[in-house]
């Protein structure tokens, strides 16, 4: 078998869309929704960053939580986009939806 897998360091990215599969599912507190720990966001950056500076448009893509197949308002990954803006120093846009035309217009 061939485990010889390439990073996002072994192909050209300069100008291309990314779609970036992160592991979002930060813990969060029950009332208030505020993010508890952001470490995952955090283990994230170095990735997006190297994007970014190569001139990637970076979609960044996550769950929350287990929605079981329902959308559900306290899964929202809008803080995480929040604090993703944050830790990044710029705009990141979040859209509602995956498909349709919120996600078109972003």
């Amino acid at each position: 078998m061939n485990y010889n897998k390439k990073t996002v360091t072994d192909i050209d990215v300069n100008g291309k869309k990314v779609l970036l599969r992160c592991d979002f599912n930060v813990p969060q507190d029950k009332e208030t929704g505020a993010i508890t720990d952001d470490k995952r966001i955090r283990a994230a950056l170095p990735t997006i960053r190297y994007l970014l500076e190569h001139n990637a448009a970076v979609i960044a893509c996550s769950h929350l939580g287990k929605p079981k197949g329902e959308w559900k308002e306290k899964l929202t990954l809008a803080p995480v986009a929040k604090r993703l803006s944050e830790l990044l120093g710029q705009d990141v846009i979040f859209a509602k939806d995956i498909v349709g035309e919120d996600a078109q217009a972003k």
